[in-house]
């Protein structure tokens, strides 16, 4: 072959949440750089909240970004609850699982439908689906359909979509109604077949890149995306609470966001992640329906984290189907814990990956201190690493088309450039 030398900017990445560019250097058939630049202002939501009370912090942090609100909302709560040493009541424990089925369906559905879709089918947009097809006109119609029972299911358990006002330190402050309870029902069952039409779909899609990396996610029993220990693909298992033991920041200068790697390596986190770490614990009509796809797994194939994103989403529309049918919501008073000097970790699994907490109080419980890291500047280096795979393996792609796949494989992480801008400290030159 012969020698190719590239220079490569792409200013802004479509169909991902906020706002991200990239700088690439090729010399000698050799990849000498990739710069995966997150170019969204600096956030300060961790020197914010300090001074705050305890039972304001967790609305406040949920404001760090409308798409992943209500996971910081509840992975906020968790660390002060483990702080103050409350045990939340079994139907607060419930009524968390479904607000987080509510998240994970809109929010799987709105990239899955409307960012990554158009890549599976060679569109520039969802735009550009033709109404007069009848396949196009009904994957359109299903997309706006399995979203919108997601936000629904929200509305009705959290209070919202996005910023969800009944999710509190201790409880919930209104517990949903028993006719809207039966409507939401109803629409999770008439969405699940759309679900199995768009796992397919991914399932198809013939797209690999793979590359060894570690895959890091929090296991446990009912793929609640709560609770657990942190599993990986290198047989570690932690405890939540000893996650800075392991967890390494990394300053990347041209880039408004810290990166982290897992004892000094790149690592995955994500749907993928969790798929390749603990499919044994989805849902058994998932399992049944889904199987075939589900045997995919584990799966190196950074693709499929679209299809495993569109597997959680039936496992989510399942689970919840489960817990509305057989539970009881009762009125409950809500239980606010006693305040005290302390400090305490949360850990759950947002949509794009593992979310830490850290909250210090003092004695009236008022915030003294706040860390977070967030799955997309967890994924960032990894990001990066997948991009010079994918390129020196094909550089004899026009440059037009190497720019096109890299969006593909940045997409297909579903990165939310918001929630990963909070914490860089970087003297500039």
């Amino acid at each position: 072959m012969h020698s190719i030398d590239i220079d490569l900017s792409i200013d802004h990445f479509s169909k991902i949440e906020g706002h991200g560019a990239l700088d690439l250097k090729v010399r000698n058939n050799k990849v000498e750089y990739v710069n995966f630049k997150i170019t969204e202002n600096k956030r300060f939501y961790t020197t914010a909240i300090e001074g705050k009370s305890y039972m304001a912090g967790p609305a406040l942090m949920s404001r760090i970004c409308g798409t992943c609100s209500i996971a910081h909302l509840l992975c906020c709560i968790e660390a002060i609850e483990n702080a103050l040493e409350f045990e939340p009541s079994e139907q607060v424990k419930i009524l968390r699982k479904l607000t987080m089925y509510g998240l994970m369906i809109r929010d799987h559905a709105l990239h899955l439908y409307f960012f990554s879709l158009p890549d599976v089918l060679n569109k520039d947009s969802v735009l550009d689906l033709d109404e007069n097809n009848p396949k196009e006109n009904e994957l359109v119609h299903e997309a706006f359909e399995v979203k919108a029972s997601g936000n629904n299911l929200s509305k009705l358990i959290a209070g919202k979509a996005v910023h969800a006002p009944f999710p509190m330190v201790g409880g919930y402050t209104k517990i949903p109604e028993k006719e809207k309870l039966k409507a939401s029902l109803e629409e999770l069952k008439h969405v699940r077949p759309k679900i199995l039409n768009v796992i397919k779909l991914f399932a198809d899609w013939d797209k690999t890149l793979v590359r060894e990396t570690t895959f890091v996610a929090q296991v446990n029993h009912d793929f609640s995306f709560l609770g657990g220990h942190i599993h990986t693909t290198k047989d570690t298992c932690i405890l939540p609470k000893d996650y800075t033991d392991h967890l390494l920041r990394t300053v990347i200068p041209y880039s408004t966001s810290t990166g982290v790697k897992f004892e000094e390596g790149n690592y995955f986190v994500g749907a993928l992640a969790r798929l390749n770490l603990n499919k044994e614990a989805l849902h058994q009509n998932t399992s049944k329906d889904a199987k075939k796809y589900i045997d995919m797994f584990p799966s190196k194939n950074v693709y499929h984290n679209n299809l495993a994103q569109a597997i959680e989403l039936l496992h989510c529309v399942d689970h919840a189907i489960e817990l509305l049918e057989k539970t009881e919501f009762v009125p409950e008073k809500l239980n606010i814990p006693k305040p005290k000097k302390s400090s305490g970790i949360g850990v759950i699994e947002a949509p794009r990956g593992t979310l830490y907490y850290r909250i210090d109080m003092d004695d009236t419980g008022t915030i003294t201190g706040a860390d977070i890291i967030v799955p997309t500047q967890q994924n960032q280096i990894n990001i990066e690493n997948d991009i010079k795979t994918f390129v020196e393996g094909n550089l004899e792609l026009e440059k037009g088309q190497i720019a096109l796949e890299i969006e593909k494989i940045i997409r297909a992480y579903d990165p939310c450039m918001s929630c990963a801008t909070h914490f860089l400290k970087i003297n500039w030159l």
